[in-house]
């Protein structure tokens, strides 16, 4: 199921997003097919299927040519006599299919302070103004080793912008994280930071819901965290509704960042409080990893945690999310039902 995009007036800015939709689904059979879609800022849809002559044409498959391809978006998006439908006949799915899911923890730097003076060792009677300065040293010191944190997501926690999540059974804690998602365009390894951003195809909004209760494990602390159970169940990374191109934000590192839960301002932030930014971050992960066309890395998520407001996830909270320039998701809670 989905609940409805929050209305907006300018969905995303820039002459036209990516997205994947597909015909809703009809009284007596299933949705249609998903395909890739042009969608400009007047919500109307150009479906790249027919514009572009491939049947089995996907937003994954576009990225993968994406110098080559993103002059004939452009040429689309201006020319009127391209046939459009209205976005409302359509059902928004998450706008790429990623390989792999990079994800980023402890990069707000506000955010990572407040975790470290919340989480005060046993003993520790220092006063808050001496250990928020420790923490400040601390992050200073990441900043300039040049070490970010992180982990690998899996693909099939992805879910629609606009669809339910559902809250397992197992879920004690669970979480919002509202991040900027970087989305690859050209096959990334070994790169620098100031060569990066040539890679990025475009943003998009993610949450990246977290179960608190299950980040560490229990039966071993020596074993550390375990990011599978906390993190992937189906449908806990809402992505979406857009992919915009790269060339359509001024400047990635300046972006804010918003969470509502049920109408009630929890995150609001600047991506400008990020440690490490997007070229640093997508640098560092080709490092290890070979960025491939599609994939996403998620870039941390800022201070305003169900954590800090001891207000956690239930069923029937609504979140809605919104970055600048990338236009807002909306996503509704539903406990999983048991026999």
């Amino acid at each position: 199921m989905s609940v409805k995009p929050a209305p907006a007036s300018a969905p995303f800015v820039g002459p036209f997003a990516l997205t994947t939709l597909s015909a809703p689904a009809e009284p007596a059979g299933p949705a249609g097919p998903a395909f890739p879609a042009l969608v400009t800022p007047e919500e109307h849809v150009v479906d790249l299927r027919d514009a572009l002559g491939d049947e089995r044409l996907t937003v994954r498959r576009l990225l993968e040519d994406w110098p080559g391809v993103l002059p004939r978006l452009r040429l689309l998006a201006a020319d009127d006599a391209v046939e459009r439908r209205p976005l409302s006949q359509f059902r928004v799915h998450a706008p790429v299919e990623p390989r792999q899911v990079f994800q980023s923890g402890a990069n707000y730097r506000q955010h990572v302070i407040d975790l470290h003076v919340a989480h005060r060792a046993p003993g520790d009677d220092r006063p808050e103004d001496e250990r928020r300065a420790e923490a400040a040293e601390i992050m200073d010191r990441r900043a300039a080793e040049d070490l970010p944190y992180v982990f690998i997501g899996l693909p099939s926690a992805i879910t629609g912008p606009y669809d339910d999540v559902v809250l397992p059974a197992w879920a004690e804690k669970p979480d919002w994280e509202l991040e900027l998602a970087a989305v690859i365009g050209k096959p990334a390894h070994r790169v620098s930071a100031e060569q990066a951003l040539a890679h990025v195809a475009g943003y998009t909004i993610a949450n990246d819901l977290t179960d608190r209760a299950t980040v560490f494990r229990r039966d071993m602390p020596q074993i550390g965290t375990d990011w599978l159970r906390s993190k992937n169940a189906p449908g806990f990374t809402p992505l979406g509704p857009w992919l915009v191109p790269a060339e359509s934000i001024a400047d990635p590192d300046d972006l804010r960042l918003i969470l509502k839960l049920n109408g009630e301002p929890m995150q609001d932030e600047s991506t400008k409080d990020m440690i490490f930014n997007v070229a640093r971050m997508v640098s560092y992960a080709s490092h290890t990893a070979q960025l491939l066309p599609g994939d996403v890395v998620l870039t941390g998520s800022p201070a305003g945690n169900g954590m800090h407001w001891g207000r956690l996830l239930r069923d029937g909270d609504v979140m809605d999310a919104s970055i600048t320039g990338l236009g807002a998701q909306r996503t509704r809670c539903v406990a999983e039902v048991t026999s």
